[in-house]
């Protein structure tokens, strides 16, 4: 029996728990837990490490806690997939729309206007060729086609001799818009093969003429015309050589002599009389021949090999023509061998009275080797250089007299038919 000073009230038996599952990572038994009994002794419980192959705790996993929504990433993914489709469409249209692909009109709508691409600048090709094309015209003779190109408002038009050879009256020209008008013959002139028709049309868009003493090998060009029947034709080249001397014309007929610009453009028939212009659309020459290695004029065609009448010359031609009903042939004022190159030069059979060769100190039996620095191989070479030039030009020649190499100044004048 005591006094009760330290009496305590019984405290009743706690509940029953249930065991806790084996290996829990808790208390095993929750009435020897010390944190249960605040008058028990402490002590620090290591747990053993887990036997191996022995079954894992699962993880525990707090019912209560809160769970994370998923609607912002739900939007993120909407907004992003919203924001993507937009920039597609608008680069695609973009794309499209710029390089000209889907066609020319809208599906249930106006047709789109023309492409941007279509203007060119009037310094580049095209803009070159759309400069010149309305001057030139295809010419329409009996039985034959040909090309020239307008040189005045009023209608005259500068062609080839060959072009209105054998023509009966009925010519006509058109243009490249299509529309036509009636033609007459001015004026020929068979031995340099420059022929001017008049067009009975008022208003013309003109060419504009360049000079042809001027160009250099290697300077772009551009041939207009009308090869084998096709209207409107534009071909592209360089210049190939300058005072190439050509001899051309049937036997029997009218020999022609050409000192010319070579042109690797591609020209065929129907060609001729076409303009040759350079690359800032001024006219520089009349195409006139072509090489070829056909046998017959039936079957030439371009091989690279295109010739034309300088400007220059053409131009002077078809002014003595409109002015005066024929022109002026230029002359040396000597009769020279033409067919072989054996004397490496143009040997003068017998030289005029009083004509310029006279004048100039030249006689019978010399042989001109070279014109203003253009070496010559025959006299046809010789025929050909002189008529480029205008009457009373002063040319420069070199001439062989025996074993001895002599110079010379002659006036060219214009011969007396």
């Amino acid at each position: 029996m005591t006094d009760g000073w330290n009496w305590r009230q019984p405290q009743p038996p706690p509940p029953a728990t249930p065991a806790a599952p084996a290996g829990s990572p808790w208390w095993s038994d929750a009435l020897a837990d010390p944190w249960r009994d605040p008058y028990a002794p402490t002590a620090v419980v290591v747990p053993t490490a887990p036997v191996s192959g022995a079954p894992q705790p699962e993880p525990v996993t707090d019912p209560d806690a809160p769970r994370r929504s998923m609607a912002p990433i739900l939007l993120i993914c909407l907004v992003t997939a919203l924001l993507a489709g937009g920039l597609g469409g608008t680069l695609g249209y973009v794309f499209a729309t710029h390089s000209g692909v889907g066609g020319g009109a809208q599906l249930g709508g106006a047709p789109l206007a023309a492409p941007s691409a279509a203007q060119r600048a009037p310094e580049s090709n095209a803009g070159v060729v759309d400069k010149v094309l309305p001057s030139v015209v295809t010419v329409r003779v009996t039985g034959a086609i040909g090309s020239g190109f307008v040189v005045s408002p009023d209608g005259y038009v500068i062609t080839n001799d060959h072009v209105v050879e054998g023509a009966d009256g009925n010519m006509s020209v058109s243009f490249s818009d299509g529309s036509a008008a009636p033609a007459t013959l001015v004026g020929r002139d068979p031995e340099s093969d420059i022929a001017v028709i008049k067009v009975a049309k008022k208003n013309l868009t003109a060419v504009q003429l360049g000079d042809s003493d001027s160009i250099a090998v290697g300077d772009p060009v551009f041939a207009f015309g009308s090869p084998l029947a096709l209207v409107n034709t534009v071909t592209s080249g360089i210049v190939s050589a300058l005072d190439r001397t050509i001899q051309a014309g049937e036997p029997g007929g009218t020999v022609r002599y050409y000192a010319a610009i070579q042109t690797d453009a591609a020209v065929n028939q129907g060609n001729s009389g076409g303009p040759l212009v350079d690359g800032a659309g001024r006219v520089i020459g009349v195409n006139s021949v072509i090489r070829s290695v056909g046998a017959t004029d039936t079957e030439a065609g371009n091989i690279g090999l295109a010739f034309a009448i300088p400007i220059n010359q053409a131009k002077r031609v078809a002014k003595d023509i409109i002015d005066f009903g024929k022109a002026r042939r230029t002359v040396i004022g000597a009769e020279v061998a033409t067919g072989s190159s054996s004397s490496n030069g143009a040997r003068l059979r017998s030289v005029g009275a009083g004509g310029p060769a006279a004048l100039a100190g030249l006689k019978s039996g010399d042989v001109i080797t070279k014109i203003n620095g253009h070496p010559l191989e025959d006299g046809s070479d010789l025929i050909a250089l002189v008529r480029k030039y205008a009457p009373s030009s002063v040319v420069a020649v070199e001439y062989r007299r025996g074993t001895k190499i002599q110079t010379a100044s002659v006036t060219l004048a214009a011969d007396a038919k």
